[in-house]
């Protein structure tokens, strides 16, 4: 069990008061449970821009009828494999396809496939999310 340590924080009224009510239109129980995931967030921003182990997921929207996307698509991942721990294809109409792919590994790598897939022409869309993969989770 990690040791709980408690510490003031002084804050303007209104600041307060903003905080606050975003964090019921959020749902925390309480402002310590927000701040720690403000500070684990502002961490994992830290390791990200620093290049530290992250771990997060791909999404890809595209035009599957495009010639030779899918191809593009495997050849990147297999280029990147070290990095992707599974993906998941979904068939969203009969023309767009989303792509999940989950990934953990150093910041900069996981943002040049996210480049390369995001790149490929027939993808609509892709976003980049990511997480720390280690002592920021706790």
């Amino acid at each position: 069990m990690t040791k709980l340590v408690r510490f003031g924080v002084s804050l303007e009224k209104d600041l307060l008061a903003k905080f606050d009510a975003l964090l019921s239109a959020k749902g925390y129980a309480s402002r310590s449970e927000a701040f720690r995931d403000l500070i684990r967030g502002t961490l994992i921003e830290k390791d990200w821009k620093e290049g530290e182990k992250v771990a997060g997921a791909v999404t890809l929207v595209y035009d599957h009828h495009r010639k030779d996307l899918l191809g593009r698509i495997m050849d990147i991942q297999h280029d990147f494999h070290h990095l992707i721990i599974s993906t998941q294809h979904i068939h969203l109409d009969h023309d767009h396809c989303l792509e999940i792919i989950a990934v953990r590994g150093r910041a900069g790598d996981v943002g040049r496939l996210a480049d390369s897939l995001r790149s490929i022409k027939g993808v609509k869309h892709g976003t980049v999310s990511m997480s720390g993969a280690d002592e920021n989770l706790e």
